[in-house]
């Protein structure tokens, strides 16, 4: 049985962009799942909530419940975070944004992964000594996987979009973040244990992640979690070519309902582009 789903953050009103990638999921899967990625606290507000969920029922989308709730999963992220860490795969990183800035622009060449310059490992060579100071002084860090060990311990891996075969690359994004103080999981870290734990199957999503399933098959093989199929698909762009933003109020499917548009008509949207 397939099971998709589909995973908005209540930042923002849903747009033309989150209901394609929610049709795109629903009508994929045997069983259609909904899941509120809701860790960054600051940001989520409850009546983005209330709106996904009437954005939703308004397009004719139906799914099971419960609704599972990020905020709810903390504990389940930090057992994988010290799974990691147990096997010698994290270590704690205080370099500020201004400090990984200066040190890139000091070397001579940087690597650069699919989000920018890759962050040049720092604090990967501190001591344990020193790093057991700092955090005992209170100095904020976030927790980083060492990729070079990640990948000695995976070996070689694929992940299999649509019909085709993708080999990994585990070291794409350098020494991820998984953890900071204020989140404590990542993006990365959070979609995988939780599409284990709701038994997903078919990660249905835009082509602009493909890139960031490098990384997280990295992260099921460490955390011994299944491996789901995926299908990336294509964005649904505006009349200048860029993706919708939660900040453009006009595609918002909350104006457009407003406006007299109907789910009939915003599903001929997809088709005719």
């Amino acid at each position: 049985m397939i099971v998709t789903r589909f995973a908005p953050s209540p930042t923002g009103l849903l747009h033309l962009g989150h209901a394609f990638a929610a049709i795109t999921a629903a009508e994929a899967g045997e069983r259609f799942l909904l899941r509120i990625e809701d860790i960054d606290a600051g940001r989520c507000r409850a009546e983005f909530e209330a709106a996904i969920f009437e954005d939703l029922h308004w397009l004719g989308l139906r799914w099971e419940e419960p609704v599972l709730r990020q905020s709810t999963r903390f504990g389940a992220y930090r057992a994988a975070l010290e799974g990691l860490d147990a096997e010698g795969l994290l270590y704690p990183c205080f370099c500020t944004r201004k400090d990984i800035a200066e040190e890139i622009a000091r070397a001579i060449e940087a690597p650069h992964g699919p989000e920018g310059p890759l962050y040049p490992g720092t604090c990967r060579k501190l001591s344990d000594d020193v790093r057991k100071t700092r955090i005992a002084s209170g100095e904020q860090y976030a927790l980083r996987l060492d990729a070079a060990e990640a990948a000695k311990g995976v070996g070689p891996l694929t992940f299999k979009d649509h019909s085709n075969v993708t080999n990994v690359d585990p070291l794409l994004f350098g020494d991820v973040v998984l953890a900071r103080k204020d989140t404590p999981a990542s993006y990365h870290l959070a979609v995988v244990v939780d599409d284990a734990f709701q038994g997903v199957t078919l990660v249905t999503r835009g082509e602009d992640l493909f890139p960031a399933t490098h990384i997280q098959r990295v992260l099921q093989a460490l955390l011994n979690l299944p491996e789901p199929a995926y299908a990336h698909h294509r964005l649904i762009l505006d009349e200048n070519g860029k993706k919708f933003s939660k900040r453009d109020r006009a595609v918002t499917l909350k104006s457009l309902r407003e406006s007299g548009v109907t789910p009939a008509q915003i599903r001929e949207k997809f088709t005719s582009r």
